[in-house]
């Protein structure tokens, strides 16, 4: 089989997100955040609260690696755990006040690096690909 990584949708859609990551961590490294951060920030930026079984599966992340994010996190003043009142062996996880107000500045570097990558496109190419990427993330969710 011959390989040509520029035809190999698996190997061009990792090598993007690494892309993307180094990207973003330029970014974020200045506010004392990774990209390893931003699935927990998607979920709680909003204020929300969540447990961690909740946040690892709205990111697709194994629960050991969320545990491990959440702990950094925790150690950093990022987020906080108060017992949860429906299930008392469980916490809910939430942003602290100090990650809150780096929330603003998380969502301008998101959308700074989506804005840099996406200018090689027109618009109408855009919403192409992203509509592209949505139907492959589902067949292989379904996979």
């Amino acid at each position: 089989m011959d390989f040509v990584r520029n035809r190999s949708a698996g190997y061009m859609t990792n090598w993007a997100a690494r892309l993307f990551a180094r990207a973003i961590d330029r970014r974020l490294k200045p506010l004392g955040l990774a990209s390893g951060h931003l699935p927990v920030f998607f979920a709680l930026g909003q204020g929300a609260t969540m447990t961690q079984k909740a946040l690892a599966a709205a990111a697709g992340i194994e629960q050991p690696t969320m545990a491990a994010t959440l702990a950094r996190m925790q150690r950093d003043g990022l987020i906080r755990r108060d017992p949860d009142p429906a299930d008392g062996r469980s916490a809910l996880v939430s942003l602290t006040p100090a990650a809150l107000d780096k929330a603003p500045a998380v969502r301008a570097a998101v959308a700074a690096v989506n804005g840099a990558a996406l200018a090689a496109l027109d618009e109408a190419e855009q919403a192409a690909y992203l509509a592209a990427l949505a139907k492959i993330v589902a067949a292989l969710e379904r996979a």
